[in-house]
């Protein structure tokens, strides 16, 4: 069984729980998800199948799309709403629009990030989370990452709390942390902040309206035997491709070098295909196509 699987996942389910299930459901060991959701948050995660588990590291280089909420007014350890509450600040006064919007517009681009305490980066070979919970602290590396588009949905101020809930949509590239995106969002109002509620509404190329549930997946096998896969192909369909002839096949299928000038698109990366199915990922070095990825030898 090979092939991509555009998953819901529930809130209240790490991600390796989903993988666990899926291997029940369909009866292998060979599954892979392209990035990590957080057990409180829902939405796309696309899992990859037997074969198609080469592919991961493309499906993850997409960008991603997230609906959320931020609650401001108070911090917690862990940026969402798992964690103790750390700071707390009263909003007297409601945010107006313009503000929220003039400050979200500022955070676009390409910005750095400091991945919060509680995440699974590595450091020294330990994940942060674990230095977090044993109380140590520990210098975080910083990152880039881009922000396509950061917009305002709605807002809505607790005047008895005094706290307020923004909405928002968030475009963006791997890696991004939409938790501390959405905590520097309420610092930079001037005030404590935490993500309240989170959905990735894209990723991998697909959206929530293409995705199905650990359910539906179950009823479908039930059903038939089978579930309704996409194709190797789909991982790798914003890369340019290029149909091989037989000569050039036989040399890839060996692992064999291809001059720049043989490949038409030339591109930084392309993929290959020979009689119309998908067969590698072929990077350009030095005016040479290397292989970067081989799906099928054959």
């Amino acid at each position: 069984m090979d092939g991509i699987i555009p998953l819901y996942k529930e809130r209240g389910m790490t991600s390796f729980d989903c993988i666990a299930r899926l291997r029940r459901i369909l009866h292998t060991k060979k599954i892979g998800h392209s990035g990590t959701l957080d057990p409180n948050v829902d939405g796309v995660l696309p899992i990859a199948i037997g074969n198609t588990t080469k592919t991961v590291e493309y499906l993850m280089a997409s960008g991603k799309e997230y609906s959320g909420e931020v609650l401001i007014g108070k911090a917690t350890t862990t940026e969402d709403l798992d964690g103790e509450v750390i700071d707390q600040k009263p909003v007297k006064i409601p945010i107006d629009k313009e503000t929220l919007e003039k400050t979200m517009t500022d955070m676009t681009g390409t910005i750095v990030q400091i991945p919060p305490m509680y995440s699974a980066v590595k450091v020294n070979g330990k994940r942060l989370y674990e230095y977090a919970r044993a109380g140590e602290t520990v210098e975080r590396p910083r990152r880039q990452v881009t922000i396509d588009h950061f917009t305002l949905i709605s807002s809505t101020y607790d005047q008895e709390e005094q706290v307020q809930r923004v909405r928002f949509r968030v475009g963006c590239s791997k890696g991004t942390y939409v938790r501390t995106l959405a905590v520097d969002l309420a610092n930079k109002l001037g005030y404590p902040g935490v993500m309240s509620s989170l959905t990735r509404l894209k990723s991998g190329g697909f959206t929530l309206d293409q995705t199905l549930s650990l359910d539906d997946i179950q009823d479908m096998v039930t059903a038939s035997g089978m579930v309704n896969l996409y194709p190797l192909d789909y991982a790798v369909k914003d890369l340019p491709h290029a149909e091989l002839n037989a000569e050039q096949w036989q040399r890839v299928q060996n692992g064999g070098w291809l001059k720049q000038t043989e490949l038409n698109p030339q591109k930084a990366r392309v993929v290959v295909t020979y009689q119309g199915d998908t067969k590698a990922v072929y990077k350009l070095v030095d005016h040479h196509y290397q292989p970067e990825k081989m799906f099928k030898n054959s």
